[in-house]
């Protein structure tokens, strides 16, 4: 089962100092994309072939994915989103992702695709904007 969500262990990778999103970091983010066999949720720790897809077009280990951060000061939140991803060719069905940090394969956020998506030509993760209140991973006072 794939339960979206950010993972435990970037949270606690975040207090430790373990995750940069920053434009000057030394880590690289990436994402895996997953069949509807995976199991993924929260307390996913690392990044794993175990259930990720195959396919034309895809390699083991997903793509790079250039983050984009932010602050919104009024509403106490910081942010990160990443620009859209895509695969072309594609030939490949998935459920889920994992965006992973690829430096030290500690997980950050599990997407779940709400349905098998079946890819014949070109597949496009596509991320919400880069706000304080649609941003992929938004950290605040309610989060």
């Amino acid at each position: 089962m794939i339960v979206q969500g950010q993972t435990t262990i970037f949270k606690q990778n975040l207090l430790s100092r373990l995750e940069d999103f920053s434009p000057t970091s030394t880590y690289v983010y990436k994402i895996a994309l997953y069949n509807a066999n995976a199991n993924l949720n929260n307390s996913t720790l690392t990044y794993t072939t175990t259930d990720e897809i195959i396919g034309t077009g895809y390699t083991a280990g997903g793509k790079v994915l250039a983050p984009t951060i932010g602050t919104d000061f009024e509403n106490n939140t910081a942010f990160v989103s990443f620009t859209n991803v895509i695969w072309n060719p594609a030939n490949f069905t998935t459920s889920g992702a994992l965006i992973y940090n690829s430096t030290t394969n500690a997980a950050v956020a599990v997407l779940n695709f709400g349905s098998i998506k079946t890819a014949t030509n070109t597949f496009t993760v596509t991320f919400p904007a880069s706000t304080s209140t649609s941003a992929v991973i938004r950290l605040g006072q309610s989060n």
